[in-house]
């Protein structure tokens, strides 16, 4: 696997691709105690500059956590195709009905009652550390790559895949 940290636009678009490919991550609060609290959350965009924002609801304990202390960490996994995000930044809460509106989605129902529900927050995260790992030949090839060189004694060199940092 080489090496490739990426750089501003470079790092904003990679971010952009594995976060929303992934869809889901875990993020994590309370950085600060061990063990920290995850829970898996749904992405709602990764937007130009490299910011994630995701809903919330306001009442939630992650909410309160990141009143208390604005770091998360979010980790990203795409299985299939072997792609893997991992982003230290700041957490921020917005509760202003332009934020709301457009940042919502409808898929939010679920566990809303609509984007009028006085409970929604979004919730815009910040890259300050990202690194990232990307088979670029997706999981297929690269098992078979791993079986040929099991099978054959010799180890593998993992040459399809790339990681690094992204720093916007």
């Amino acid at each position: 696997m080489s090496t490739e940290n990426l750089m501003h636009d470079d790092a904003v678009k990679k971010i952009k691709e594995l976060s929303e490919k992934a869809k889901f991550c875990m993020f994590c609060t309370d950085l600060g105690k061990l063990p920290n609290n995850s829970r898996p959350m749904g992405i709602q965009e990764t937007d130009d500059e490299g910011n994630l924002w995701f809903i919330s609801s306001d009442t939630s304990n992650k909410n309160f956590e990141i009143k208390e202390d604005k770091r998360v960490q979010l980790y990203f996994m795409n299985n299939s195709d072997a792609e893997y995000l991992s982003i230290f930044g700041d957490a921020f809460i917005y509760k202003d009905r332009h934020t709301i509106e457009d940042k919502w989605s409808p898929m939010a129902n679920a566990w809303f009652d609509g984007k009028d529900d006085p409970n929604v927050s979004i919730i815009r995260v910040q890259p300050k550390e990202t690194y990232y790992w990307d088979t670029k030949a997706g999981k297929l090839v690269s098992l078979l790559n791993f079986a040929a060189a099991a099978i054959s004694g010799s180890k593998t060199d993992n040459s399809e895949g790339v990681e690094g940092t992204a720093n916007i």
